[in-house]
């Protein structure tokens, strides 16, 4: 798997981009399939734990107070096939024991490859180094990316008149302040937030999260279909202002506008979902503390299959999401449609 590189400006001043998988969510709902592409492409959503874009009424309303360490809270990788009918959502849990790879700090100094966590590329190297780790973890080439803050996630979900999720058990975390009994719950962008950035519900912990933040990611996606938000240019054009803000990305303007064309009638089955296979833990030894280390065998197979602009799951194939996922063992792909509220 070669790694060769085709992102637009990829150097960005760093703003307060928070919550990975939140703006990670709504951004690749909104910004799939380029029209007319030749090839397919891969697009990694991150964001941070940063939070001075909302204010203190709001941090403190929906608990998003806290000191930032500026690294990615999550990261989704998203793969757009070649023909735009399909796209796979890959969940690259936050602790994921990594090697980031060798870069020149900001004050010119070179340093060296070293252990870390995933999240901590970004807070050494912002979104470029954070590109480069992922690329050398997975063996794929990153294409583009998004970052998305708490503010461009909040204002995102308003602009599209809320999200509706559903649970069938209550989701209740003391630190977000989330308090969901089981049914269908439309939430605004504040309570989404809250949604997107729980992990304290059971003992899933991170991967609970990822599996919330998809499910987030797909009713946003049905939601944007259902209303026809996409079916209206200058409406279009407007969302994704919303989304991108004024900082930079790796996406131009007009170019989300045409991904975002391109995904308005994708099916349901057409969605995919899964998390990185977790083998276990990284050695003490490697002194990063409690990091989650990828199962080899099975990323190397995942990976193949995005390498090869293959789906996922095999035509016929829908098995149901287990609610909590399991921390180790094996990780299935799902359907959006599993996803989605009755």
């Amino acid at each position: 798997m070669t790694t060769k590189r085709n992102l637009l400006p990829r150097r960005l001043a760093i703003p307060s981009i928070v919550l990975a998988a939140t703006g990670a969510l709504l951004g690749s709902s909104v910004l799939s399939g380029r029209e007319h592409s030749p090839r397919a492409m891969n697009v990694l959503v991150m964001g941070t734990d940063e939070r001075d874009t909302i204010s203190a009424d709001e941090k403190h309303k929906f608990h998003a107070g806290g000191q930032a360490c500026g690294c990615t809270d999550v990261l989704m990788l998203i793969h757009l096939s070649a023909r735009r009918d399909r796209v796979s959502v890959i969940g690259l849990p936050r602790d994921s024991w990594a090697n980031i790879p060798q870069y020149r700090a900001p004050d010119g100094k070179q340093r060296k490859a070293h252990s870390a966590k995933l999240n901590a590329a970004y807070q050494e190297g912002g979104a470029e180094l954070t590109v480069k780790t992922v690329e050398s973890m997975t063996g794929l080439n990153v294409d583009r990316f998004v970052q998305v803050d708490f503010r461009r996630f909040m204002d995102s979900v308003n602009e599209v008149g809320g999200v509706e999720v559903c649970t069938p058990r209550r989701l209740k975390d003391l630190a977000t302040g989330m308090d969901l009994k089981p049914g269908k719950h439309r939430l605004g962008g504040g309570q989404s937030l809250q949604y997107v950035r729980s992990r304290h519900v059971d003992t899933s912990a991170d991967l609970g999260r990822i599996q919330r933040q998809q499910r987030f990611l797909f009713q946003s996606l049905r939601e944007v279909q259902e209303r026809k938000l996409l079916g209206d240019p200058r409406r279009t054009l407007h969302l994704m202002r919303t989304l991108l803000g004024s900082g930079s990305q790796g996406f131009s303007l007009n170019e989300l506008v045409q991904e975002a064309a391109a995904l308005r009638r994708l099916p349901d089955a057409a969605t995919e979902f899964t998390t990185v296979p977790i083998g276990g833990f990284a050695p003490a030894s490697v002194g990063i503390g409690s990091a989650l280390a990828w199962d080899d065998r099975k990323t190397d197979a995942l990976f193949k299959k995005v390498h090869q602009d293959q789906p996922l799951l095999a035509r016929g194939e829908n098995p149901g999401p287990k609610d909590p996922p399991t921390i180790l063992g094996s990780t299935v792909p799902v359907r959006g449609g599993t996803y989605a509220c009755r």
